[in-house]
């Protein structure tokens, strides 16, 4: 069934795949995808263009109109907008699908990193483009699912286009947050200075939650390290503001709002989206384990009994599979996984020097999640890409700048490598 809806119409695919792809006579999960044209050319042999969702555990897009960097691409392609498997509709996890044993968990859980992803991709890709290559988009950790299809499949590729997403090849979790802490302090000082009134807001809420017990609406205890968590909106364009929002409407009287702690919830309980938080550490991980590397590298002043309080970044904490809803199911499991060392190697490095696939991609220079000097190192090993380092726009450009971001990197691709 195809859905018209402003200058595109939407196309349904479902597709079945193996859990583990080295045993694809086992068991089978199905991958949602939905195919996106301009409704006056969907007759036409377009070119694919694969969309690679950042997370983990982000669904891909659910469009409203031809805008932004998808009206962009419909004017020359037909787009793939993909569930990752575990997303979304693509066979989701979520805490009610979590009924395995905890070893079992852990295990299952593994088959949905970038390598299962970029099989996946190749199985549609055969399928719905009768085995001609396509373009890929990645964002944010859609660029890390890019370097390892490129590692993995590139005949797949036509050329690729990352956005904020260029992984550290060799980085281990320990070296990414090691880099990332200082970014996230200096968003903080930047949104400190953008709403000054802010950090005396936090403070304020600290102290409360220190000598009460406040409970969001679905019965979590708000603590004070989950108000922290707040901050992972802070790498965005409009984050800081969000976040300003939603402090300058948290009390009603002397108590908090329960507007603000509807909105601490939604934004905190990982409801939808549990397999970042499960996952999230071990997309970093090729060979050791991580062992909870944002954890034990958590420096003194974003502690919880710090003053001014610091809000945290896109970092995953232990803690929370005791005091989140929806990541409980999931505490033996995340142990498990954060205890593991014999993660698969993610990128071939010697493949990869010798890439072919033309590869545009904007590095944000400010970019709270991910490093610009591990983005650019990974740049200068890897042929073929041409990198355009920018401080103009946030890790969210692609979304933010209606189409600009994914036009230059076409015309990057173009002006290099021709149509």
């Amino acid at each position: 069934m195809t859905v018209l809806l402003p200058g595109v119409a939407l196309t349904d695919h479902v597709f079945t795949v193996p859990l583990d792809h080295a045993d694809p006579g086992g068991e089978t999960i199905e991958v949602f995808a939905r195919e996106a044209v301009d409704p006056a050319r969907q007759g036409e042999d377009l070119p694919w263009m694969l969309f690679l969702q950042g997370g983990p555990g982000g669904k891909s897009p659910r469009p409203t109109g031809a805008d932004g960097w998808l009206g962009h691409a419909l004017r020359t392609h037909r787009v793939l907008l993909l569930d990752q498997r575990g997303t979304g509709r693509s066979t989701p996890v979520t805490a009610g699908t979590a009924s395995d044993t905890d070893a079992g968990l852990a295990a299952r859980l593994a088959h949905f990193r970038a390598d299962a992803i970029v099989a996946d991709a190749e199985l549609i890709r055969r399928e719905l483009c009768d085995g001609r290559p396509w373009e890929t988009l990645g964002q944010s950790y859609g660029g890390f699912v890019t370097l390892t299809y490129l590692s993995r499949a590139p005949e797949g590729l036509s050329a690729c286009y990352v956005t904020g997403g260029l992984a550290g090849l060799a980085a281990s979790a320990d070296d990414v947050y090691a880099r990332t802490y200082p970014r996230v302090r200096a968003k903080v000082e930047r949104y400190f200075a953008r709403h000054p009134g802010d950090s005396a807001r936090l403070d304020a809420i600290a102290d409360h939650l220190r000598d009460r017990e406040v409970l969001l609406p679905d019965g979590d205890r708000l603590t004070v390290r989950r108000l922290q968590s707040l901050g992972m909106c802070l790498g965005m364009s409009d984050g800081a503001d969000r976040l300003h929002w939603m402090l300058d409407e948290a009390w009603t009287g002397d108590r908090l709002s329960d507007l603000f702690r509807y909105e601490v919830m939604m934004a905190t309980g990982f409801v939808g989206n549990p397999l970042y938080a499960v996952l999230h550490e071990s997309i970093y991980a090729q060979g050791g384990a991580t062992a909870w590397a944002a954890h034990r590298l958590l420096p003194e002043e974003f502690a919880e009994d710090a003053r001014p309080l610091l809000p945290t970044g896109e970092m995953i904490y232990p803690w929370m599979f005791d005091e989140i809803a929806a990541l409980r199911p999931f505490k033996a499991a995340a142990e498990i996984i954060a205890a593991r060392s014999d993660w698969p190697a993610l990128y071939d490095p010697v493949r990869l020097a010798d890439n072919r696939v033309p590869v545009a991609a904007a590095v944000y220079y400010d970019d709270m999640y991910v490093d610009e000097g591990l983005s650019m190192e990974t740049a200068r090993a890897v042929g073929g890409v041409r990198a355009w380092v920018t401080n103009e726009w946030e890790h969210d450009g692609v979304r933010v700048s209606g189409g600009r971001v994914l036009a230059r990197l076409m015309e990057t691709v173009k002006g290099v490598h021709g149509p």
